[in-house]
């Protein structure tokens, strides 16, 4: 039979959804209704419902038992607060709770509340300044669960009556119609509903492109969805992965890449429906925090999931779990929060699998870039720890929760922290002070055998990590680096694309065997200086090559873990480690053939620099100790004010090794670096730089020399 539509609400939403026009679908990585949620540890998740034990199968008498038990919005407020976390999001309207809507809808088709219990709930929320997301399901297979045969929690006829035609709410199309009127009156009703958690999707919902309207009449919502990288969405979140090892590590499972907003939802009552059953299961505290502080490692928001009761009381375990959290979270508060997961796009220290058994990850601060923290949530076997510094100098350890310093040494790439006489049993933290990076070579040119359209090599070389170079599906491919002339080499840095390191068939596309060349030329590359594999983990991988001296470096990806697909978001070429900047020999301390000590260009180190006489064979010579043989590294300070080249040549222990350029750097109170590699005996060496041309040298101001770490 036909029939007519029944409110004035209808009308409107009609009226609206006629008005609005979808503009293609696409995947807004950053926009500023995203805002609250990059800046988030994390979210509550809060499964509750008629079905919620002990069931109800009738609306009125559920709402009922929810009010006459002193359900209130502040207590849930309250144990969010006390998880560190910053929304909370409300799985109501779910397919195995009875449909139930906890608000007062115009709609009718499944339970729907005459108390606002959703709106009590935003306004408490934004009293404390935390969000509230709504859950919204798209599937009604379960509409007859829990109930006698031939019942269902969907009332297709009221709904049909509603709407002027003739809905099944029982298929998925109806269903969709349904739930589809929902979203516009909620984003009606609610100015501060922060958003939409979807739990995949609906047919009817993309067909009648209802998140580009959400996006089109409500810009400041953001939506989630549940294990499908829909292109409108805002955020993917990941639900309830398992297979890592360690266990909480939660982000080997992930399998959407960052800078893509990125969730991880998990339980935290270890066994049991993701609502309340009518039994308090317990907590596992190390793997609830360890998933918690793994997700904020990896800029993943962690949604924990609890099970409220009836009234909305967490069962007792849970709330324990809670009010431990409040404090021992608390303690470690700046290392989580202001923070971004450190190893990946951000900069930071090195993540994963470190010494003797110990894992972790790290965290960096997003106003000060010096400013890091090593979560140690598996200890390593003994009292000390080490991790590969990403090219950071290091200034100070402390131990977060004590205060007390933490001794630690850097060399060849690693810091060391020692004599850690104690271990907390879920997260000890250290606290890493940094006076920047160094080492890392700047003005690169990368170049490679193979790329995707609109993702050249030049991608991983331009320090923005929403670009990457997709070298595409290509077993053997490579990745080309020039330098612009010779400098020293002394290992790669490389970030891929953060696919699933615990599902590798599918998703994850990382190198696995590789090979490392060098050349002058950029033609002629002779046998590699390196070869190996690297692990199928998340973070920095770094390569360490044999010191040498080059202009081209190509790094050759020979096999892959999972499929044969490479992403980079960013590589790079160290010439020197952090931490080993050697030691200054000023040249005026040195021996002077033709030239004298002047002072009077600004921005010397020391007391002053040589200036040489303008004729060929003018020199200075320094005298250097080197506690062992092998190659050092000598970064030369001059400057020179003409716009002639000024060459010099290179000489250790009377023997030429190489000739070096020295173009006008502007003015000769400007002064620049030449890196290089000299190869120094064990003991007492000189070094000489001495004129080829009758300009005579620049002026030379120091050499610092790095032995240290070199082999």
């Amino acid at each position: 039979m036909s029939r007519a539509p029944r409110t004035a609400l209808l009308a409107a939403l009609t009226l609206v959804l006629g008005l609005l026009t979808a503009t293609p679908a696409r995947a807004d990585l950053q926009h500023p209704r995203q805002a609250f949620l990059r800046a988030s540890v994390g979210g509550l998740f809060l499964h509750w419902g008629m079905r919620t034990s002990p069931a109800h199968t009738s609306c009125s008498a559920w709402e009922n038992a929810v009010t006459s038990g002193g359900w209130d919005p502040d207590y849930w407020v309250g144990e969010a607060r006390k998880l560190h976390v910053q929304y909370i999001v409300l799985a109501t309207f779910h397919s195995r709770l009875g449909y139930a809507r906890p608000y007062p809808s115009a709609i009718p088709g499944s339970c729907r509340t005459s108390r606002d219990l959703l709106g009590e709930l935003i306004e408490a929320a934004d009293a404390q300044g935390l969000k509230v997301i709504h859950y919204m399901t798209d599937d009604p297979q379960w509409w007859n669960e829990g109930l006698g045969s031939g019942q269902s929690w969907l009332d297709s006829e009221a709904f049909s009556d509603h709407v002027g035609h003739d809905v099944d709410l029982h298929t998925r199309d109806g269903f969709g119609e349904f739930s589809y009127l929902q979203f516009f009156e909620q984003m009606q009703r609610y100015p501060k509903l922060a958003g939409f958690w979807i739990d995949n999707d609906n047919a009817y919902w993309e067909r009648n492109d209802l998140y580009e309207k959400i996006h089109q009449q409500r810009p400041d919502m953001t939506l989630s969805n549940n294990n499908e990288d829909t292109p409108e969405m805002d955020m993917i979140s990941n639900e309830q992965k398992t297979g890592m090892t360690p266990a909480y590590d939660y982000p080997q499972a992930v399998y959407t890449a960052a800078p893509r907003l990125i969730e991880a939802d998990f339980k935290l009552p270890t066994s049991g429906p993701w609502w309340y059953g009518g039994s308090d299961q317990a907590v596992d505290h190390k793997l609830t925090l360890g998933r918690l502080i793994t997700n904020a490692g990896s800029s993943v928001k962690a949604l924990m999931a609890e099970t409220p009761m009836k009234a909305g009381r967490m069962p007792p375990a849970q709330e324990a779990f809670n009010d431990f959290a409040e404090g021992y979270l608390g303690a470690i508060r700046e290392s989580l929060h202001g923070t971004e997961g450190g190893g990946y796009m951000y900069g930071g220290l090195d993540p994963g699998f470190w010494n003797n058994g110990a894992h972790g990850v790290t965290t960096i601060s997003k106003t000060d870039p010096n400013l890091h923290y090593v979560h140690v949530l598996t200890r390593p076997s003994g009292g000390t720890l080490s991790l590969r510094d990403n090219g950071y100098r290091i200034s100070s350890v402390t131990n977060l929760r004590t205060g007390a310093a933490v001794a630690f040494t850097q060399a060849g790439g690693t810091l060391t922290l020692s004599g850690i006489a104690s271990w907390d049993p879920y997260d000890t933290v250290f606290k890493v002070v940094s006076s920047g990076r160094e080492g890392i070579h700047a003005g690169v040119t990368l170049s490679a055998s193979a790329s995707a359209s609109g993702h050249p090599a030049a991608h991983a070389g331009d320090g923005d990590y929403l670009t990457y170079w997709d070298a595409t599906s290509a077993g053997t491919v490579s990745l080309r680096f020039d330098l612009g002339s010779a400098k020293p080499i002394r290992y790669l840095g490389i970030n891929q694309r953060e696919d699933s390191t615990t599902y590798p068939a599918s998703n994850s596309a990382r190198v696995n065997g590789y090979r490392v060349y060098v050349s002058a030329d950029g033609t002629d590359w002779g046998s590699p200086i390196k070869t190996g594999n690297l692990p199928n983990h998340r973070g920095v991988q770094i390569i360490d090559v044999p010191a040498t001296t080059a202009r081209h470096v190509r790094l050759e990806k020979t096999s892959s873990h999972g499929i044969a697909r490479l992403r980079v978001d960013e590589a790079w070429i160290g010439g020197r480690y952090a931490g080993t900047a050697g030691t200054r020999h000023e040249a005026e301390d040195a021996t002077i053939g033709q030239g004298a000590v002047e002072s009077n260009h600004a921005g010397y180190s020391g007391s002053g620099f040589v200036n040489g006489d303008n004729a060929a064979g003018s020199y200075v010579e320094w005298t250097i100790p080197s506690p062992a043989a092998g190659n050092a590294t000598i970064a030369l300070r001059y400057a020179n004010g003409t716009t002639a080249n000024r060459p010099m040549t290179i000489t250790v222990n009377g023997a030429t090794t190489l000739t070096r350029d020295y173009p006008g750097t502007g003015a000769w109170s400007t002064w620049a670096t030449d890196t290089f590699t000299v190869p120094l005996t064990a003991g007492t060496n000189t070094l000489r730089m001495t004129a080829t041309t009758a300009g005579g040298n620049p002026n030379l101001d120091c050499v610092d020399v790095t032995t240290g770490g070199l082999s």
